[in-house]
């Protein structure tokens, strides 16, 4: 019982923890990959990963800041 409480209260940290991390990839998608999505992916929306697919479609246009802000990014 002690272990259904325990998880109980972990999936409940990880739900609180877990936007907060992906609020921040997105802010950094916005940040450093702006021009490439402006001109590479107009349109796109970033909810549900479709803007990360576009970009990572044209990897090989982006610029090297975007690049490496992808590559830091969790793949999901």
């Amino acid at each position: 019982m002690k272990n259904l409480f325990r998880m109980a209260i972990l999936v409940q940290i990880l739900g609180f923890v877990t936007p907060s991390f992906a609020a921040s990839e997105i802010e950094n998608l916005k940040t450093y990959c702006k021009p490439d999505i402006e001109r590479l992916c107009p349109g796109v929306p970033i909810a549900g990963g479709a803007l990360k697919k576009c970009l990572k479609k044209h990897e090989m246009q982006i610029s090297v800041g975007c690049a490496k802000t992808l590559k830091a990014m969790k793949d999901g």
